[in-house]
């Protein structure tokens, strides 16, 4: 299936018109037409808005694999965080090079580390064959 196919797919599980997408985009509907019928792709932009707009991914959109995280993911990916927080917190502090980091420092390691755990839980998802899957993961 083709990303046209995907759009043309959502907005029927919408119950929308052309014209009526259209408009909640600000977009034309000959525009909008064209993404349908895969003559031309949405810039980033538009496609940001459709996937905000169906609560996907833009990559669902693209390539038919949903890499949005889900609320369940949202909390698996906080009590890790959590855990993490923990354990930097424990043996006395963190430092670099021996030099005890700085409350910025500290913050942008977690940040970094957010990222991370964020990228693997969307990569798992991605890459796990829904029968290999827990129940509730999707």
């Amino acid at each position: 299936m083709r990303y046209g196919d995907r759009l043309k797919k959502l907005r029927e599980s919408k119950k929308l018109s052309q014209q009526q997408l259209a408009e909640k985009l600000n977009i034309n509907r000959s525009t909008y037409a064209r993404y349908e019928l895969n003559q031309t792709q949405p810039d980033y932009e538009t496609l940001q808005r459709l996937a905000d707009f169906y609560d996907v991914s833009t990559d669902y959109i693209l390539t038919g694999i949903n890499t949005k995280l889900t609320e369940k993911d949202e909390r698996d990916v906080a009590k890790r965080m959590e855990k993490i927080k923990q354990d930097l917190a424990a043996d006395g502090g963190l430092s670099f090079y021996g030099e005890p980091l700085s409350e910025e420092a500290k913050e942008s390691l977690l940040e970094a580390m957010e990222y991370a755990v964020r990228t693997a839980q969307r990569i798992n998802k991605k890459y796990i064959p829904k029968k290999y899957r827990e129940e509730g993961d999707n």
